[in-house]
């Protein structure tokens, strides 16, 4: 890549007018306070929780408990004595998940945080304002900064509540407090028991062991000591400590989920889609890829280009160029990143090509090469000469084994031989989980996709023992859609058939040809080249370590070999923070990773929309 193309992949500055104002520098700085507020009491808590087994210092107050001192004895006698505490700050582990779950939340701009702070903090900072007002509390600085902080904190949710403007899920509130009711259940039961089995004092009823349960979710400190009749160990108040807290976090999960992101590819969208392929589909190998049935379309206000995306753990992944006219994506863009700050999710997009990156950049998204796509054009293509000698061989040496390979168009193939096919394509598929999201289509045999290519492998008995499935790039291209293979079958079949392709190709009008993607591809080739720096060495012997897992450099040594012309292909991404979120994200699309999922209503599908498909194949993208 050249100095200027790299340059054009990073975010311009904003000129003048684009930057903010004075309130609005106001506001985004009051609302980080908020975040950092709560990041600070998540750690407080945290540490004072994590102190109780090496307090040394007996409090003769607190009948014989052990404190490490006077002022530690002040943070964990939160309202229980003359002091109070700044906002949620109770030294338990259930207030310090409230914070950092509510500082998470509060990062990404979400209205129910701020809904949530403002009930908490706000009732809390007037009640201790009155108390200031009475002996013997006003006597102590601790109550005046604690009532400072708290002021503080409201205030600056009052300055910056222009900022907290992402809506949640309508179905929070109610599976929060489902979830809520069944935790606080079975964290209440088994801490009840717990307590029980381990009390030091005879006479305890039942409401004493349940009070002493849920004062001790609640903090650690001598809140509980109030039941006089029960005396837990420390390593029970710390265990039903944690296990409230657990719940909690549970409940708050579901409490500030970010939309799912149900509204699926309809019919409509799908024909303006292909219409737009029609017209554009030449820019960019992956552009088919946008009509998969389980990703969602937001347009430009022109509804000459469009932004395909699908929300996957709180990321809103976007994948390939935007479809249309280049000239009307910087409004899809617009389109896609406001919906995605409406929702409060990460905005990302895997496979960009060095166009649409430069685009994407200009809105503020920072570039990161992921690695190189293998487009052969078949003018240039050749079996003659030493370089191709290998592929060479094994062409023929499958040949001279019997195997032939038909080419046909998907609409040119009857439907009981497609079934034959798509049956086939299952039964070869390597693992239980289908793969694929960003470079595959994810369904086959679909009476839509009859301009695809369909590559069949027959052996020569004429049986079936492997098959290819290419999408269409433009009017005079083919992108690899769908690989599969008998595992019995002869070794260099693949290559057989995507020679065959390239030999033949001219008999369907095609000029170009995409292969595999090649992650990382570059290390591959300039770890390997003399001189090659200590760095750069390191890091391609760590991709040479994880392949042995992964395909990441067989696939590179697989396309290397048909000496295609390699494409970069981009990750893009709002902030560095988030790219652990995004790879996560990103495994769980193409199918690395299945996480858990919560129980949800089923939803009634959008008029005119299209029962997505489970998918069929997909390109292998290491």
């Amino acid at each position: 890549m050249t100095a200027q193309q790299q340059s054009a992949l990073i975010p311009r500055r904003r000129t003048a007018p684009e930057q903010a104002t004075a309130p609005s520098r106001l506001r985004a700085r009051a609302a980080a306070f908020t975040v950092w507020y709560l990041r600070l009491i998540a750690l407080l808590n945290i540490a004072a929780v994590v102190s109780v087994p090496f307090r040394r210092e007996v409090d003769e107050h607190n009948t014989g408990r052990i404190y490490a001192s006077h002022s530690s004895h002040r943070f964990h006698a939160h309202h229980a004595g003359e002091y109070f505490t700044p906002y949620l700050a109770t030294a338990g582990l259930v207030s310090a998940a409230l914070a950092i779950f509510l500082s998470m939340v509060m990062r990404r701009g979400k209205r129910a945080a701020w809904m949530v702070n403002m009930a908490l903090a706000g009732p809390l900072f007037a009640l201790y304002a009155l108390a200031l007002t009475q002996n013997p509390f006003r006597a102590h600085v601790f109550n005046w900064a604690s009532a400072l902080l708290t002021g503080l904190f409201v205030a600056a949710l009052l300055i910056g509540r222009r900022e907290f403007n992402a809506v949640g899920d309508r179905s929070n509130p109610k599976l929060a407090l489902a979830v809520g009711a069944g935790g606080m259940l079975i964290t209440g039961a088994i801490g009840t028991l717990l307590v029980g089995a381990t009390n030091k004092l005879h006479g305890a009823t039942l409401f004493d062991k349940v009070a002493y349960t849920l004062l001790r979710g609640i903090s650690v400190g001598p809140l509980a000591d109030r039941v006089h009749a029960v005396q837990a160990p420390r390593w029970v108040d710390v265990i039903v400590n944690i296990m409230v807290a657990a719940g909690f976090c549970l409940v708050l999960y579901v409490c500030f989920r970010s939309p799912r992101g149900r509204d699926l590819l309809g019919a409509e969208d799908e024909e303006r889609l292909r219409a737009l392929l029609d017209r554009h589909g030449e820019r960019d190998s992956l552009g088919y890829f946008v009509l998969r049935r389980d990703k969602a379309v937001i347009w430009s206000p022109t509804g000459k280009a469009a932004v395909a995306y699908r929300v996957v753990g709180g990321v809103s992944l976007a994948s390939g160029d935007p479809i249309g006219d280049p000239e009307a994506w910087p409004g899809a863009i617009d389109a896609w990143l406001a919906e995605a700050r409406r929702h409060a999710w990460t905005p990302a997009v895997m496979g960009a090509s060095e166009e649409a990156g430069t685009i994407y950049a200009r809105h503020g998204l920072d570039a990161l090469e992921l690695g190189d796509e293998a487009i052969v054009d078949l003018a240039d293509f050749t079996l003659d000469g030493r370089a191709m000698r290998v592929v060479r061989q094994a062409h023929n040496r499958v040949r001279r084994a019997g195997y032939t390979v038909r080419i046909r168009r998907h609409a040119d193939i009857p439907d009981t031989e497609m079934a034959t096919l798509v049956e086939r394509a299952d039964h070869w598929r390597d693992g239980a989980t289908e793969r694929g999201f960003s470079m595959a289509l994810g369904r086959l045999g679909d009476a839509g996709d009859g301009s695809c290519v369909m590559l069949e492998c027959l052996n020569a008995e004429g049986e079936l023992r492997a098959l290819l499935s290419f999408v269409p790039w433009g009017e005079h291209g083919l992108s690899l859609d769908l690989m599969r293979r008998d595992r019995d079958c002869e070794n260099g079949l693949m290559e057989f058939m995507v020679v065959e392709l390239l030999v033949r190709a001219q008999e369907l009008g095609v000029r170009r040809v995409s292969l595999n993607f090649a992650m990382f591809r570059a290390v591959f080739e300039r770890g390997a080249r003399l001189g090659a720096g200590p760095v750069l060495r390191l890091w391609r012997s760590i991709l040479t370590f994880f392949s042995r897992w992964w395909q990441i450099e067989s696939l590179y040594r697989a396309n290397a070999k048909y000496r295609p012309v390699w494409e970069p292909r981009f990750l893009l991404f709002e902030k560095t923070a988030d790219l652990p979120r995004i790879g996560y994200a990103s495994a769980c699309a193409e199918g690395f990773l299945t996480p858990p999922r919560l129980p949800q209503r089923r939803r009634s599908q959008p008029d005119g929309a299209v029962k997505p498909q489970a998918p069929q194949g997909g390109r292998t993208t290491a």
